[in-house]
C-alpha cells in the first residue's frame, strides 16, 4: 500500500504537467515572454526618441527663441511621458497602456509641430547639428514603427492561445489574461513620423 501510494505521489505531478503541456501552458509561458521582449524594444525606442529631444529642442531655440509656445509643449509633452513608469508591467494594465501610449501620441503630435515650425527658419534648416538631430528622429520614429507593430503581432498570438480551446482552461487556471494592444483609432496618429519639407 505504501509502495501504492508512493508511485502515486510521483504519477500524480507528472500527468498534471503532461496535461498542462498538452492544453497550451508551455505555448502561453513562451508567447508570454514574446510579447515582454516586443514591448521592452518598444520601450527601447520610445526612450531614444525622449533622448534626442533635449537635443533637437535646444537647437531649433538657438535659431527661434520666439516659437516659445512650441518649444513648451514639446518640453511638456516630453515631461509627460517621462512621468509615466515604462516597464514591462505596462502590458498587463489596460489603464496604465492607455495613459502611456497617450502620452506618447502627444509627444509625437509636438515634435510634429515643431518641426513645420522649423520651415520657417531657412539658417535653422541648414544647420549640420539640426539636420542630423532630424535625421536621427526619422530614424527612431520608423524604429518605433517597426518595434510596434511586432509587439503588436506578439500580442495578437498570445491573446489568440489565451482565448482559444483547450488552451483558455489553462491561461484561466494559471491567471493569464489578455494584454492590451495599440488601438486602431489611435494607430494612425501614432505611428505617423514628422512630415518635413525641406524644399523652399
Amino acid at each position: 500500500m505504501k509502495h501504492g501510494n508512493l508511485v502515486m505521489r510521483w504519477i500524480a505531478p507528472l500527468f498534471a504537467a503532461v496535461l498542462l503541456s498538452g492544453c497550451g501552458y508551455n505555448t502561453i509561458q513562451q508567447q508570454d515572454e514574446a510579447v515582454n521582449a516586443a514591448w521592452s524594444e518598444v520601450l527601447n525606442q520610445y526612450q531614444r526618441r525622449a533622448d534626442l529631444v533635449p537635443n533637437l529642442v535646444n537647437t531649433v531655440k538657438g535659431y527661434a527663441a520666439q516659437e516659445e509656445k512650441v518649444l513648451t509643449e514639446v518640453t511638456e509633452a516630453r515631461a509627460r511621458v517621462g512621468g509615466i513608469q515604462a516597464t514591462p508591467e505596462l502590458v498587463n494594465d489596460p489603464a496604465a497602456f492607455e495613459k502611456f501610449t497617450q502620452a506618447q501620441g502627444q509627444l509625437t503630435s509636438a515634435l510634429s509641430r515643431l518641426l513645420v515650425v522649423t520651415e520657417n527658419y531657412p539658417d535653422l534648416k541648414s544647420n549640420q547639428n539640426f539636420r542630423d538631430l532630424q535625421a536621427q528622429l526619422e530614424g527612431t520614429e520608423n524604429r518605433i514603427t517597426v518595434a510596434r507593430k511586432r509587439y503588436i503581432d506578439s500580442v495578437q498570438a498570445y491573446n489568440t492561445t489565451v482565448r482559444s480551446f483547450p488552451s483558455n482552461l489553462t491561461a484561466k487556471f494559471t491567471g493569464a489574461s489578455v494584454k492590451p494592444n495599440f488601438k486602431v483609432e489611435n494607430e494612425a496618429q501614432i505611428s505617423a513620423p514628422p512630415k518635413v519639407d525641406f524644399g523652399s
